[in-house]
């Protein structure tokens, strides 16, 4: 038999390593004596939550926790389902000044086969910073260029050795930006203008949209030569067929109210399902909206207002105005001022929506089943029910609340580290003198 040599111990050593994570999933852990939030129904005021190889088992008054489980003491705490920032570049982008770190957004305007899911960094310190504050999954979405296709907006879980880890589902949509009727030139120092007559700029606009009117009609070509067996692979037209088979939705950012109706009106007429994102002006056609069930992931509240003439509170007033109207909506970290949306920020972006109408209950939806349910997610995550995916936080408070600790995150079955970089330098930097 071959001698151990250093190197045979020093490989073996690192199998067993990173194997533990794998090993842990299989475990059964019993969160027991807390205040559930199950969001199916009133809360149970003591109960347990039964979690077996990555998902929930049993949730319930009654339910007992297994023998031999990994038990969790949550007397006194809260129970509620993890978080989703919806739509968010996580995983995509590091450190914005130094570009072999960024990986947002391709070359081209045409990119509906690209997947997010192969440029996400597992190893991204934004992602223990954002999970430590209660956020278990998010969808990491390409950036577009107005009036193209990104790419495909993948779903994971914030916690993983490799992206296979993470994965939820690499494809939950396509990422357009919606052609918009630019008077002024923007940057990030503001808007300029005028840059020229309205003519000129609705003229651009519809040689913009006829140009995203062809992508689908060549889609369709495809389709009809696909079904007749004569045509070769092309990456490209295949993504965009799934959009029209209805299997994946158009994620559509869109602000402006006049893009908001355009770009639905555009679903309607090449008879896609359609999200708008971003939605900076969705408030004020909350009734078109609804009237249309077109669900909005909403930009974070923690927002100026664009227009001149907008009150100061549209940014936190509008959820409650799409709730009362009766649109489908989720929040979102999604802030489009920067390569990296504070996903961390999510709890607060709802909780600034309560203070100005919107029921908290609607609020904490909106940030976990709400976004599961519009994104196709609905039967794996967004509710603490058996056969779901176990994405769990126990808080002693209200998430919302700035104040409240969490104290246990899991994801996937796994009770994660709340080590992070925030609080690696907040440790350091307190004992300083």
């Amino acid at each position: 038999m071959k001698a151990f040599t250093k190197s045979t111990v020093f490989a073996l050593g690192a199998a067993v390593l990173f194997a533990a994570p794998i090993q842990a999933q299989t475990r059964t852990i019993a969160i027991v004596g807390g205040e559930i939030h199950t969001l199916t129904g009133p809360p149970i005021a003591v109960g347990t939550v039964v979690i077996e190889d990555g998902r929930i088992t049993a949730v319930g008054a009654s339910v007992r926790a297994p023998a031999g489980a990994t038990i969790i003491d949550a007397a006194g705490l809260q129970v509620y389902p993890g978080m989703f920032d919806a739509f968010s570049q996580i995983g995509l982008g590091e450190v914005s000044a130094v570009d072999v770190t960024m990986d947002v957004t391709e070359g081209g305007d045409f990119n509906p086969h690209l997947a997010a899911a192969t440029a996400i960094h597992p190893s991204s310190e934004h992602i223990p910073v954002t999970r430590a504050n209660g956020v278990t999954h998010a969808l990491a979405a390409p950036g577009a260029a107005r009036g193209g296709i990104g790419g495909q907006a993948t779903a994971i879980h914030l916690d993983g050795w490799t992206i296979e880890e993470m994965l939820i589902e690499q494809t939950v949509g396509l990422v357009m930006s919606f052609p918009s009727i630019q008077t002024r030139r923007c940057s990030t120092f503001g808007c300029f203008g005028p840059t020229g007559p309205f003519s000129e700029a609705e003229e651009s606009y519809e040689d913009a949209l006829d140009k995203v009117r062809g992508w689908f009609d060549d889609a369709r070509r495809f389709q009809q030569a696909a079904q007749a067996g004569s045509t070769r692979r092309d990456l490209k037209m295949e993504a965009m067929v799934r959009v029209l088979d209805g299997e994946v939705p158009l994620l559509v950012l869109a602000d402006q109210a006049r893009d908001i109706r355009n770009a639905v009106g555009f679903a309607e007429e090449q008879d896609v399902r359609i999200v708008i994102v971003s939605g900076r002006d969705a408030w004020k056609e909350a009734e078109f909206l609804a009237e249309h069930d077109v669900p909005v992931l909403l930009r974070a509240t923690q927002n100026v207002p664009a227009n001149r003439d907008d009150p100061y509170h549209t940014t936190f007033s509008g959820p409650a105005k799409l709730h009362e109207a009766g649109v489908r909506f989720a929040m979102t970290g999604w802030a489009s001022s920067g390569p990296n949306p504070p996903s961390r920020t999510l709890p607060y972006e709802a909780a600034n929506a309560v203070a100005f109408g919107l029921p908290e209950e609607e609020a904490i939806k909106a940030i976990t089943r709400y976004p599961a349910e519009i994104l196709g997610l609905g039967d794996e995550l967004g509710t603490i029910e058996a056969g779901k995916l176990a994405n769990l936080i126990v808080t002693d408070g209200s998430p919302l609340q700035i104040r409240t600790q969490m104290l246990h995150v899991i994801i996937n079955g796994n009770e994660v580290s709340l080590d992070n970089k925030h609080k690696e330098l907040w440790e350091k930097y307190r004992a300083r003198r």
